[in-house]
């Protein structure tokens, strides 16, 4: 795998998926809209950015995060009957360095506390294997107020 920690890498992507990219950022269904101002918008994550409806490749993926290489997937009912379409779809992101986490709109809508911390998770091993140290110290709990003064704290020391 490459070394994405020293020099920003450009993904490639379909233009022609831009505009479909931009119409799904406007038309978030409710597990999307719940992760996303629950626990990915504004650097809530470990300060980490993700961005939503990211075309990559031929392919629009819910959340990714370009520091991490790290994708987010939320599969719906229309999932169960396209398993090896994203099977191939994960196949293609590995081949580029990229990791998708999958969830359902189910784990979403009744366990965010538990995909939260499955995305803590998820983070600090997909640090690991870039070599990457982390942004802020892992949470013990999600308690959002603190991660906030976290982040803060951590920006003010390095100016």
């Amino acid at each position: 795998m490459k070394n994405f920690t020293k020099k920003k890498e450009i993904v490639p992507y379909n233009l022609k998926l831009k505009s479909n990219a931009q119409k799904n950022r406007k038309e978030m269904n409710a597990p999307e809209a719940n992760l996303w101002y629950k626990v990915l918008r504004n650097r809530k994550l470990l300060n980490y950015k993700f961005l939503r409806q990211k075309p990559i490749l031929n392919y629009i993926l819910d959340f990714y995060c370009s520091m991490l290489l790290l994708g987010i997937e939320i599969d719906g009912e229309s999932h169960n009957e396209q398993i090896n379409y994203d099977k191939q779809r994960s196949e293609s992101l590995n081949k580029i360095g990229i990791k998708i986490v999958r969830y359902t709109n189910y784990e979403i809508m009744s366990n965010l506390e538990g995909v939260y911390f499955d995305l803590v998770k998820q983070i600090k091993i997909r640090e690991n294997e870039l070599g990457k140290p982390p942004l802020v110290p892992l949470p013990s709990e999600p308690d959002k107020s603190q991660g906030d003064s976290v982040r803060k704290h951590k920006r003010r020391n390095n100016g």
